[in-house]
């Protein structure tokens, strides 16, 4: 397994590589390590399972140091973490200040903020590379004068929920506000690698192979996303999969604290709910919404109705209401108008509808794995990051055709492309990986078919038309295959 993980060192290392003169890449190089995942997660299966948990950890502490060895690659969003925790450990609250009040200039640290410039028409501008990342800068105005901040839209309120802004705080209380985007990387790894022990001790449980948890492990999406870019995603994903194991150990008290608190970090991990829901809901749903309420508690008693932050605002400038860009892009192929925003809301009722009520224990994290997928697919948001949340379910449901959804959503954010060639090129994107769910469930189908039928002709009479005889085998079974 030597090798694999040299080639996804290299490749992860191109991909992270500051001012890259390749633009695109960080999809091109993902997709290369994709294939390397697959061949590494092959070579693992002759690695004895007492040896593999620290194998991965190894291998990911390696790809993580490549990760944070350089400013987040293609994202700007830690920034907003970073100014949000130093600003709590300050005494402020993140729902009462905007990045640019002078209230709070004091706190600015350099890597955040730096003075603007005019140009030659007169208009503020700031360098490119003056914060050491490829995102271009945002400029604010205190007063009156240009102001060159990493953070994206500076003049509104944050916008994530409580457990987001406790950890923003926890990961900069013990580190100088001089310190940049090194400690939430270094979270990110630490989680990543939580996030793997989880799943082989998920995966132990259902006797299901351990090796494959390396597609979580050392996937270039995750050392992209969750470490360089250092997504918070990742904490909502991490608390959906505890929820889910706590839910299938038959307790559904501490399975929705969990789950409440995964919503409470970005609001987007609801869509998991459907699949938690086939044990005691009453209990579940009381206990997640009991954590969300009592985490917002103490901001509320600050900030009152600011903790909303700039969510409504996000909502409507992110075209949730309405069809654009690539939002709602498989409805846009049949519709226009106000219509895909609809369409995708039906289509999205009944995958919940359907995933309600074919979870049970067994088969949670398949369920889990269709109820995200699918959603991500139908709404296609312009944040591959989101689908931090997906990939842990696809690993344990082994159902690998859903990471041609993490493919998709990964090109339509990472290639650059103008209209009017962006819209019809995305959604091929996201029909390809349509194709790969539908091929892939007809696939699984067609298996379990020819497994029935094979157990059927072996259970069939004797040679005097009674039943097989006493020690003839009867039942043909792949242990790995588990029904639906």
């Amino acid at each position: 397994m030597t090798a694999p993980l040299i080639v996804l060192a290299g490749l992860l290392w191109w991909m992270v590589l500051p001012q890259n003169p390749f633009q695109s890449a960080p999809i091109v190089g993902t997709l290369l390590s994709w294939g390397a995942v697959a061949w590494a997660a092959v070579a693992l299966r002759r690695v004895p399972p007492r040896r593999l948990a620290a194998i991965l950890v190894a291998g990911t502490v390696l790809l993580g140091v490549v990760a944070v060895g350089a400013p987040p690659r293609t994202s700007n969003d830690s920034a907003r973490y970073a100014w949000d925790g130093i600003v709590q450990k300050a005494g402020f609250s993140p729902y009462s200040y905007v990045p640019v009040d002078e209230t709070i200039a004091g706190l600015r640290p350099d890597w955040l903020f730096a003075p603007g410039s005019l140009d030659e028409a007169g208009r503020p501008a700031c360098a490119k590379d003056l914060f050491q990342t490829d995102s271009v800068p945002a400029v604010g105005y205190p007063s009156g004068s240009p102001l060159c901040t990493a953070i994206n839209r500076p003049h509104v309120p944050t916008i994530y929920p409580p457990t987001a802004e406790i950890y923003f705080a926890a990961v900069r209380l013990p580190v100088p506000d001089s310190v940049g985007y090194l400690p939430f990387q270094l979270a990110g790894l630490l989680m990543s690698i939580g996030v793997t022990l989880l799943l082989l001790a998920a995966l132990a449980r259902r006797s299901l192979p351990p090796h494959i948890a390396a597609v979580w492990a050392w996937s270039p999406f995750v050392q992209l996303e969750a470490v360089n870019n250092a997504h918070v995603d990742l904490l909502g994903a991490a608390l959906i999969l505890v929820s889910g194991m706590l839910l299938t150990r038959g307790k559904p008290l501490r399975s929705g604290l969990a789950f409440g608190a995964a919503v409470a970090t970005k609001l987007i991990p609801v869509i998991a709910a459907p699949a938690l829901l086939f044990r005691r809901p009453v209990r579940f749903i009381a206990a997640a919404l009991a954590s969300f309420v009592l985490l917002y508690v103490p901001y509320l008693a600050v900030a009152g109705a600011g903790v909303l932050g700039f969510l409504p605002g996000y909502l409507k400038e992110e075209g949730y209401s309405q069809s654009g860009g690539t939002r709602f892009g498989l409805a846009q192929l049949v519709s226009a108008g106000a219509w895909p925003p609809v369409l995708s809301a039906v289509a999205l009722a009944v995958v919940a509808v359907w995933v309600l009520r074919r979870t049970h224990p067994d088969n949670v994290w398949e369920q889990q794995t269709v109820m995200i997928g699918l959603t991500l697919l139908i709404v296609s948001p312009n944040y591959p990051w989101y689908a931090l949340m997906l990939l842990p379910f696809v690993v344990l449901s082994r159902r690998w055709e859903y990471i041609a959804v993490v493919l998709a959503l990964d090109f339509i954010y990472m290639v650059p492309l103008k209209d009017p060639f962006s819209l019809p090129l995305h959604q091929t994107a996201l029909v390809l990986a349509a194709g790969a769910l539908v091929a892939g469930a007809r696939w699984r189908r067609s298996r379990r078919q020819r497994l029935a039928a094979l157990a059927g002709l072996a259970a069939g009479p004797g040679p005097c038309g009674g039943r097989a005889a006493v020690g003839t085998p009867t039942i043909i079974t792949d242990p790995t295959t588990r029904q639906d």
